[in-house]
């Protein structure tokens, strides 16, 4: 649960069922963005009149557009030096701080992480008010509330809502899928490979290398999930992430089928959603599981699980296997998840 922090109505923020727009700063990646939703919800939710304009990654453009009915509009970020996140142009920081500033919008919301640098970043923005997490509240001031030290990430984000006044009626991650989503999986082959057979995916990437299981052990993993099912083995990835899942094909007994493709997040997620379970290292793929309550087994290479594992420990394991040698432990919690009826007979290409 969120911890508990002073709400700001003592501030002279502009009555917040009167703001006309608000912009919300997190320039992240997909994982980060999912677990942002909830707070988004309650921003949607507290301010219907608010026009909320998204800023973040030239990316998340297609985020907002899937969350249309929480954004009204994007902008795209270009980067900033001192931010770590690739600058998409790294000479705009300019006419992006110009353009934000003539739009005087009534509310900037620093929603990016613990502020010490975006703080300053957001409030260039020149919004009447700029709200955010900070490190230092003594130093950003009123509005700033302090950076939550722990819990998972979405709660942590609810935080600030919960300061705005603006509570949270749903903390769940949500992916909403489309028939376009469908029509592009339909496109790459994929489900004609299946054919109608029952399938696990497995996904080896992660964006950050220090993050990912041994290939050795999603190969083992992949082949005992096959004997002990029976089921199809999909390896799921972005198409950069076609060789290494090449690399668990070389490995394995099982013949599966590499859907690791120049797909669509959302053709991608269209396939997960029709899987029995996932077994996925700590990355974007996990909050896709979560999303779409799709049965899931993480693994971390280090302890981050109180901030990034599905807050449904019900339906999401977690591994913690720094030495990339728990295969069994793996194993053992897909089978546990299997054995209970209402995971286990989860329809395929359900849409709840």
């Amino acid at each position: 649960m969120p911890e508990n922090i002073a709400p700001v109505s003592d501030l002279p923020l502009p009555e917040l069922p009167e703001l006309s727009e608000v912009l919300v700063f997190r320039a992240l990646q997909l994982g980060d963005m999912l677990c942002a939703v909830p707070a988004l919800r309650a921003l949607r939710a507290g301010l219907p009149k608010a026009r909320i304009v998204l800023i973040g990654l030239p990316w998340a453009e297609h985020f907002a557009c899937r969350f249309s009915m929480l954004v009204d509009e994007f902008i795209a970020f270009p980067g900033h030096p001192e931010l770590p996140e690739p600058a998409s142009d790294p000479h705009g920081w300019p006419a992006f701080r110009r353009r934000l500033r003539a739009r005087r919008a009534d509310l900037a919301i620093q929603l990016h992480g613990s502020g010490e640098v975006s703080n300053a970043l957001v409030r260039e923005f020149g919004a009447r008010r700029t709200v955010g997490f900070t490190q230092s509240p003594l130093v950003d001031g009123p509005g700033f509330f302090p950076y939550p030290s722990h819990g998972h990430e979405s709660d942590r984000l609810l935080n600030l809502t919960d300061a705005l006044s603006l509570r949270a009626t749903d903390r769940r991650l949500a992916f909403p899928l489309s028939p376009a989503d469908d029509d592009a999986l339909n496109a790459s082959g994929v489900p004609a490979q299946l054919d109608g057979r029952p399938y696990a995916c497995l996904h080896a990437g992660a964006r950050d290398p220090g993050r990912r299981w041994p290939v050795t052990a999603f190969a083992a993993a992949a082949d005992q999930l096959a004997d002990a099912f029976g089921w199809q083995i999909v390896l799921t990835g972005s198409g950069d992430e076609h060789e290494l899942a090449q690399q668990v094909v070389r490995m394995m007994r099982h013949v599966p089928i590499n859907a690791a493709l120049p797909l669509t997040i959302g053709a991608m997620a269209a396939l997960m959603d029709g899987a029995r379970v996932l077994v996925c290292n700590d990355s974007g793929a996990s909050h896709i599981a979560a999303a779409l309550r799709l049965p899931s087994v993480v693994v971390f290479r280090r302890d981050r699980v109180d901030r990034w594992a599905p807050a449904d420990r019900r339906r999401h394991r977690c591994v913690l296997d720094p030495a990339g040698q728990r295969v069994d432990q793996v194993i053992a919690q897909a089978k546990c998840l299997m054995a209970a009826p209402m995971l286990s007979q989860r329809p395929p290409s359900a849409r709840d």
